[in-house]
């Protein structure tokens, strides 16, 4: 069922209505008012926009799909509005007819022209839009700025832009070296880029065919018509048969229908309706090389020189190709329905593009010379504004047509760079952090590396370091990588790239690289590929990679494989993988090269032993008599208890020691007998020296029991076995063993030999059992002169009681005076007999000239003057 809305009053009546978008309607009203309405259920007969346009009266209202525009007349003006704001009028055109005379307008179906009629039979036509034609050579442009004028510029030089009429409006436009071309149907005008005051062509062409694309360079033009191609000079002899050929041809096998072309300094290139890309060589006019693609080839896009390669299939798929080897790579992210590629004009740049559709403009960057192998990548995104044509691009700038006839700069989000960097404050960079960090990405993915290591400087983040160097290794970009590591501080890095600036062959300098950043299959094929292919193979061997390694030498290096078997068998011997390990270490065997053939004997030896080949590796260790293999070998038997075998190659590498441990766990102490001159170790005598003991053989015991520094034991089988006490005791006085000399002190005690017994108690240091044993069997004389003056005091004093109680008081005086009792040792002195005198004196004497005490050295006075004794003494005494 209908919906009425009925508009009147202020408005006026309903002059025309127009459907756009998704549902809504256009009214334009008499009293110059535009309205905008909804047929969606929840908007209808809602207003949405309301405006009054004119002033007086509306008469018309036209839409425009195609430039999603609208436009009204009244006033004696037409007005053009953008469908996406109705607000803004951004043309009017004023009309210098009768007032009230204007009666319809309409647009063109391509946008292109706007007819208004009037009332009287008059019909004015305008130009809307003007065609988006233009063409680039290098970094020069040329684009259409009026239906008859066509503008050509150079970038590198943009106040030098020149204008040049042309006899007609163009369908297409080509540009070259020295001259540009316009055309439509199949005729062709070409000028002269040098001729800027001229408006008249340097000459006209007519070919077959309606041109479809037309390209030029210096010297040549290639015109695409109904499937073929015209190649021809653009000023030369006809006579020369080098000025024209027709693709394809009786000539050539390409029986196939071409699709697009394209012309650069060198290379006519071109793709057919079966997947064929071919190129012809200009200089040398002749094919030089042709891939086959799996589908028609729809559409082409050369750099400048002819070696790089985007082409669209027709499934819209986008690939970079590369004509000197072939290889292949899908462009990712590539937007869809994509209508142009272009190549960065600047040097520097070369290696970035975009590709773009009415919509969106996508950056790639296409790498060649990087450890990664050739590929390409997607380095962001840029909305493209309505009616933006790109053109041109150089350095980074993206140069686009208007539908005004202008050319206006678009800023790709790809290159999205800080102009200031040195005047950003800590808080900008703060805030910008996010900002900084995408533009540090991009500029390592563009390898604007100056950039990237100011960014890095401002970020002053490790992991950006880090990417920046492994993007430099990665592009083989020595002397900036090593400036990176030398800035993170990784001197191995840096080391291992001062030995790749010297060298020229790029492959052997990608090998490297690969191989730092741990891409070692590439690393192999870029060596593989170099002037010095034997570097994969030493990467194989100190990748400890054998089997790869076998297989390089085996192509590579035959006269090597013995010596990566040797180096194999070794690893597979630690892992104790070691059959295989007996089969590598046999085909390590030279016959040539003696140590290391004698390696390989060794390890057939030690495999053999631990593949229970005993005899066999027995054998080689004995034939070879090498100490350290004999030792290994002994040490595995010795570990499969193999005893006798483990002890002879022990003995024969002159590891004594083990071999007497081995051949007593063999029980062959015989064997020990012979070799025990050579033993060091005082454990293995004293083992010995228990069996011999045991067996029973106490000389060979004690010898060597003293040899093991076993002296107590050596002690004990002198004196219980072999009844030698005077060894005993003088291996006591020359051990001073504390033990040794108890167990003699004890012998003698037995044999009822009281002093030596004391002797040899004190030197035990057992003084108490000493001290009592001189007291019960009236020694004591000997036990102080023993002991001499090394004893302590309580010993001394001892010993002076023991005096006492038998009434000697020199003997006693003397001790406690060696005690350091002085008052004691001067009450007994000066109390000894007449005869003793002298020596008392002497002693009482030095007691109190130690003591320093008054007391003591009055009563001495007395003693000599005779006040004690009634006998005065000699004056000498007094006087000492």
């Amino acid at each position: 069922s209908g919906i009425n809305a009925e508009y009147g009053g202020r408005y006026g009546n309903i002059v025309g209505y127009r459907w756009f978008g998704d549902g809504y309607m256009l009214i334009g009203f008499t009293n110059g008012f535009l309205i905008v309405i909804s047929t969606h259920p929840k908007e209808i007969g809602q207003e949405l926009f309301q405006s009054k346009t004119h002033r007086d009266v509306l008469n018309d209202i036209s839409i425009s799909f195609t430039l999603s525009k609208a436009a009204s007349i009244g006033d004696n003006c037409v007005k053009l509005y953008d469908l996406k704001d109705l607000q803004d009028t951004y043309a009017i055109i004023n009309l210098e007819v009768e007032s009230g005379s204007l009666h319809k307008l309409e647009w063109s179906g391509d946008g292109q022209l706007l007819s208004v009629a009037t009332n009287k039979g008059e019909v004015f036509t305008y130009l809307t839009r003007l065609p988006v034609l233009g063409d680039t050579y290098r970094t020069s442009c040329a684009y259409l700025t009026s239906l008859l004028e066509v503008t050509v510029t150079d970038l590198t030089h943009p106040d030098h832009s020149a204008s040049f009429s042309v006899v007609t409006e163009p369908v297409f436009i080509a540009l070259g070296q020295h001259h540009f071309a316009v055309g439509m149907n199949n005729r062709v005008w070409i000028y002269s880029l040098t001729e800027t005051k001229s408006s008249e062509p340097l000459l006209e062409r007519e070919y077959l065919g309606t041109v479809s694309e037309m390209y030029m360079n210096a010297d040549y033009a290639a015109v695409l018509f109904e499937k073929k191609i015209q190649l021809h000079m653009i000023e030369g002899d006809s006579d020369n048969d080098r000025d024209s050929r027709l693709f394809p041809d009786k000539d050539t096998d390409i029986d196939d229908d071409i699709t697009c072309c394209s012309l650069t300094s060198e290379f006519l290139i071109f793709g057919t309706q079966r997947g064929n890309i071919h190129y012809f060589f200009v200089e040398d006019w002749k094919f030089v090389n042709e891939y086959r693609h799996t589908c028609t080839i729809s559409k082409m896009f050369p750099d400048h020189s002819g070696t790089k390669l985007v082409f669209l299939d027709e499934k819209m798929d986008g690939y970079s190709y590369n004509p000197v080897n072939d290889e292949l790579f899908k462009l990712p992210d590539l937007p869809s329905r994509v209508t142009g590629v272009i190549w960065d004009s600047y040097q520097s740049d070369s290696h970035v593009l975009v590709a773009y559709n009415e919509e969106v403009v996508v950056t790639y960057t296409l790498h060649r010379d990087i450890v990664t192998g050739e590929q390409v990548q997607c380095a962001g995104e840029t909305k493209l504004p309505y009616g933006y044509r790109p053109l041109i691009m150089y350095a980074g700038e993206l140069k686009c047509q208007t539908q005004s006839g202008k050319l206006v700069n678009l800023a790709l989000t790809s290159h999205a760079y800080f102009s200031n960097l040195n005047d950003l404050t800590p808080e900008e960079i703060y805030i910008y952090q996010s900002q900084l960090v995408d533009a540090f990405h991009n500029s390592c993915m563009l390898k604007r590396y100056n950039e990237a290591w100011k960014l890095a400087e401002l970020l002053n983040h490790t992991e950006h370091w880090l990417h920046l160097g492994k993007t430099l290794l990665n592009h083989l970009e020595v002397q900036l990588a090593m400036r990176v590591y030398r800035r993170i501080g990784d001197a191995a890095i840096v080391l291992s790239l001062q030995g790749l600036q010297h060298i020229e062959d790029r492959k052997l300098v990608a090998g490297h690289m690969a191989l730092l950043c741990d891409q070692f299959d590439y690393s192999q094929q870029l060596f593989l590929e170099s002037t010095q292919p034997l570097k994969a193979l030493e990467m194989r061997r100190d990748l400890l990679q054998w089997n790869q390694a076998l297989q390089l030498a085996k192509s590579l290096a035959p006269e090597q494989i013995p010596f990566v078997s040797k180096e194999y068998a070794q690893q597979l011997e630690f892992t104790g993988d070691w059959a295989n390990a007996l089969i590598h270490y046999e085909k390590g065997i030279t016959k040539i090269h003696d140590e290391h053939d004698n390696t390989c004997k060794g390890g057939i030896a030690r495999m053999s032993i631990r593949m229970g080949d005993i005899r066999r590796g027995v054998n080689l260790a004995l034939e070879l008599s090498n100490r350290v293999l004999c030792k290994e070998c002994a040490a595995i038997l010795e570990a499969i208890k193999q005893f006798p075998e483990a002890a002879m190659l022990y003995e024969k590498g002159n590891s004594y020691d083990k071999a007497a441990q081995v051949y007593m766990k063999a029980r062959n102490w015989n064997k020990v007998a012979e070799i025990l001159p050579h033993i060091t170790s005082p454990k293995i005598y004293i083992q010995y020296a228990k069996n011999r003991e045991h067996e029973g053989k106490f000389k060979e015991a004690a010898s060597a029991y003293e040899a093991g520094k076993d002296y107590d034991s050596v002690i004990r089988i002198n004196l219980d076995h072999l009844k030698n006490p005077k060894e005993a005791v003088r291996i006591v006085q020359e051990t001073q063993s504390v033990e040794g000399a108890r167990v003699v002190a004890k012998f003698f005690q037995n044999l009822g030999d009281y002093a030596s017994a004391i002797q040899f108690l004190v030197v035990s240091k057992c003084n108490a059992e000493a001290f009592t044993l001189a007291e019960e069997h009236n020694q004591m004389a000997q036990y102080a002169d023993i002991i001499g003056d090394d004893a302590t005091p309580e010993d001394y004093v001892a010993i002076a009681k023991h005096y006492e109680s038998q009434g000697k008081p020199l003997q006693c005086g003397n001790f406690f005076f060696k005690a350091g009792d002085y008052a004691k040792a001067l009450h007994y002195l000066i109390r000894v007999p007449p005869n003793d005198v002298d020596t008392a004196l002497d002693i009482a004497i030095e007691a109190v000239g130690k003591a320093h005490k008054d007391s003591l050295t009055h009563q001495l006075i007395d003693y000599l003057m005779g006040e004690i004794d009634g006998v005065p003494k000699a004056a000498r005494y007094l006087f000492n």
